[in-house]
């Protein structure tokens, strides 16, 4: 049985490939530091789950199986689980075309642009919440 970190690693080289991308460190933490809003990883940290040496943590899982498209499931454990697919296939039912494509331009989006973006977006929510609350109850 092959070790978990090692079939991370390949997996994620698969997946890097299958995304256009070369399955190198470089890459790896140009693209995932553009996307992760925490701390930012190093060339050797990442170069350490290519190698299969380490896994990342949950949160860092979630930004690397949003960037190349998967269930976090499928990446971290190599087999896509049918609740996943399922829940990924809710979330999508509801947007139209122009939905559909403003959150593919949002998460295109480098970082900081998409941090601005949400901050944009849940103060005019907030307005609009305030708007719609009956005069009384404010």
């Amino acid at each position: 049985m092959q070790d978990p970190k090692q079939l991370f690693a390949e997996k994620l080289r698969q997946a890097m490939v299958a995304a256009g991308y070369e399955p190198k460190p470089s890459v790896l933490e140009r693209e995932f530091n553009t996307r992760h809003w925490g701390k930012p990883m190093t060339l050797h940290g990442v170069r350490r789950w290519l190698l299969g040496e380490t896994m990342p943590d949950a949160r860092k899982l979630i930004t690397l199986a949003e960037w190349l498209r998967m269930p976090v499931q499928e990446l971290a454990f190599g087999t896509p689980t049918p609740q996943a697919r399922e829940e990924a296939a809710r979330w999508h039912v509801g947007l139209g075309y122009e939905d559909r494509e403003l959150f593919e331009t949002y998460l295109k989006l480098p970082v900081p642009k998409r941090r601005l973006a949400r901050e944009v977006i849940l103060a005019i929510a907030k307005a609009h919440a305030a708007d719609q609350t009956p005069r009384g109850n404010r």
